[in-house]
């Protein structure tokens, strides 16, 4: 399983940026698409998620600027990120968690796209 991720990039404060996580291989059942960031210096936060259902869960920081949705038939997950702020400056990673065909659970990172937010 890999996911790679589109969208980063340079963006000025008040601006929108839309972040695409694509996932191919088998995954059985996805339970959880998610995508976190990692600033400079600082922890890995979790940014915004979607779990099945479509039940969506946003850090405090984000709430009412981001949008996280997901499209199942391109096994694709996006933020939508408006209002841009200097301090979402950071690498954003995709995450998946869900059941293989074997019955185990797995836990997937992409590699991380960089998102700078200029004031």
């Amino acid at each position: 399983v890999q996911l790679q991720a589109f969208g980063g990039g340079v963006e000025q404060a008040r601006g929108s940026l839309r972040l695409s996580c694509v996932v191919s291989g088998s995954i059985a059942s996805i339970n959880f698409m998610g995508w976190y960031r990692q600033a400079p210096g600082k922890q890995r936060e979790l940014v915004a998620s979607i779990a099945k259902g479509d039940r969506t869960n946003y850090a405090d920081s984000v709430k009412g600027r981001f949008t996280i949705s997901r499209d199942n038939a391109k096994n694709t997950v996006y933020l939508q990120m408006s209002s841009l702020k200097p301090e979402d400056t950071a690498v954003y990673y995709c995450n998946v968690k869900g059941i293989t065909a074997s019955s185990m659970w797995s836990d997937y990172w992409g590699r991380g796209t960089v998102v700078t937010v200029s004031s």
